[in-house]
């Protein structure tokens, strides 16, 4: 049983945010490469014990985000805009085939609930709240996958999201409308059952915002790297 915290959440959880909150330092460059990475810092910055901290470091070393030198603790892992790339493109192959299957599966009240979160979307853009974008953007995507009825292609898909965080989207540029037209080119597909299509928009899409990051990525590292010489 997980160890319960002052504010009600379990220490798993606690970790799991923490780990969640380093990827996404990590990802977007924030934290580049060869950084250290203290557990007492992520402590401080989530208000949580160092525990949760020091096994949410632990968890990341072991997903190849961190590495563990004597002496020197967590350093940030070597990563590359190619790396981010890379990552997108297994995602967009994935992502695409469950794309064309939602795209078979699809019914008016699926696409009446994707256009209703696709306009929700538009109205957080508009308003520039961040936070709700990103949430109805997932649960836009969410939705897709569930259409698509593949369990198994759902839980592979899940171990390539989870290397990329989706709480800092938004502070990418270009991100944002990227993702309000990107979206109606699927939504077409989806709408006419046009599977190849559906699976085209999608793969287009989670390319196009994977070099949106890694070009955010490489940018935040130069000029990280800049600052410190």
């Amino acid at each position: 049983m997980a160890t319960s915290t002052s504010d009600g959440r379990g220490r798993r959880q606690l970790s799991d945010e923490a780990a969640e909150y380093v990827r996404g330092l990590i990802m977007s460059g924030e934290l580049p490469p060869g950084a250290t990475v203290r557990p007492e810092f992520i402590g401080q910055a989530l208000a949580i014990s160092t525990t949760p901290a020091r096994e949410a470091l632990q968890a990341l070393r072991v997903e190849g985000f961190l590495e563990l030198l004597p002496r020197r603790g967590f350093l940030v892992a070597p990563l590359t805009g190619q790396d981010i790339r890379d990552l997108f493109q297994v995602q967009a192959l994935i992502a695409g085939e469950l794309a064309a299957r939602a795209a078979a599966n699809s019914s008016a009240k699926d696409i009446a609930e994707l256009e209703a979160l696709h306009h929700e979307l538009i109205a957080a853009a508009h308003r520039n709240d961040h936070g709700v974008l990103e949430e109805k953007n997932h649960a836009f995507h969410r939705h897709i996958n569930r259409m698509a009825g593949a369990r198994k292609i759902i839980w592979a898909l899940s171990l390539m999201t989870r290397y990329v965080p989706r709480k800092f989207y938004s502070s990418i540029p270009g991100w944002p409308q990227a993702t309000l037209d990107d979206h109606d080119e699927l939504l077409n597909g989806l709408r006419n059952k046009n599977g190849e299509k559906a699976r085209a928009a999608m793969i287009s899409h989670i390319i196009h915002s994977g070099e949106l990051l890694a070009a955010n990525f490489d940018d935040r590292v130069q000029t990280s790297g800049r600052a410190s010489a």
